[in-house]
């Protein structure tokens, strides 16, 4: 995994979801000083990664975040995410209000519902940074 000095985290993402793929777009635009390394789950750093946490059978319903070794799953996931992004999604740090059991209902229905409701790409797009 290449890491400069600024970045902090490693985002794991379904590569191959449309909506995912817009929420890669969000946190680069929103992300200014480049904390996070965005990592596809289909890609061989993205599989590594989730044998190492030992999170091969979760993540494929899940964005993954890996901070300072600890892992986020779902909306808290989310939430960390947000914390750290410029912007409008910084907002959605705010979702910490809501109890974890209902933020991850509403999380793992669109997740469960994700390529039907946003469809899905034949290939992963590598963001950009």
């Amino acid at each position: 995994m290449k890491k400069s000095a600024k970045q902090t985290a490693v985002v794991i993402f379904d590569g191959v979801c449309n909506l995912c793929d817009g929420a890669v777009s969000v946190i680069t635009r929103h992300d200014p000083h480049k904390e996070f390394e965005l990592v596809a789950l289909q890609s061989i750093q993205g599989q590594a990664l989730l044998s190492q946490y030992q999170l091969t059978d979760v993540a494929m319903d899940s964005v993954v975040l890996i901070k300072r070794q600890q892992c986020y799953l779902r909306s808290d996931a989310v939430i960390e995410i947000a914390k750290r992004l410029h912007g409008a999604p910084h907002l959605l740090r705010y979702a910490v209000l809501l109890p974890r059991a209902l933020r991850n209902a509403i999380y793992n229905f669109i997740a469960k519902h994700r390529y039907r409701l946003f469809g899905q790409k034949a290939i992963c797009r590598l963001p950009k940074r």
